[in-house]
């Protein structure tokens, strides 16, 4: 029997094989769980992978998303998602889900709602999934300031 999954919290039991999906659900592991080593086993090391969103803008390489997963995690706010609403495509090398993300930001004076386009992109290299890109983005502007302004201190979009 096959399973279809509907969201992907980081909770659900990976099936194993070591696939795309598997890697999809180890990354919203370590995210939820705000864990920066399984994030670096989950992403393409060196300079190839990339990501985009509102938050950190335009990062190149792990080391400079790295450099985004600290700030978020050291900061005040527990940012915790589920992905949902999603399609899965791929081939034997490469695997693309887009969807979307919903959850929340708490910090020790405020407790938000906060939703995501998403765009995630695996490619399989000697046999092991890792993520080359991400990409975010925010459908609602005033949502989107208030989280930069959680987040980073102060909206940058108006």
């Amino acid at each position: 029997m096959t399973v279809r999954l509907t969201e992907i919290t980081g909770r659900e039991l990976q099936s194993g094989r070591r696939d795309a999906l598997d890697a999809l659900i180890g990354f919203y592991k370590a995210f939820n769980a705000r864990d920066l080593a399984g994030l670096a086993t989950n992403w393409e090391q060196g300079d190839a992978s990339s990501m985009d969103n509102p938050m950190g803008g335009i990062r190149r390489g792990w080391q400079s998303i790295s450099e985004g997963y600290l700030k978020l995690f050291g900061g005040p706010a527990i940012v915790q998602v589920t992905f949902h609403d999603f399609t899965s495509q791929g081939g034997d090398d490469w695997h693309l889900f887009v969807g979307r993300e919903k959850g929340t930001c708490i910090t020790p004076d405020a407790k938000m709602a906060v939703r995501f386009r998403t765009t995630r992109w695996f490619t399989r290299r000697e046999g092991v999934w890792r993520q080359m890109h991400h990409h975010g983005s925010v459908e609602e502007p005033g949502m989107l300031a208030a989280y930069q302004k959680t987040i980073l201190g102060a909206a940058l979009v108006q």
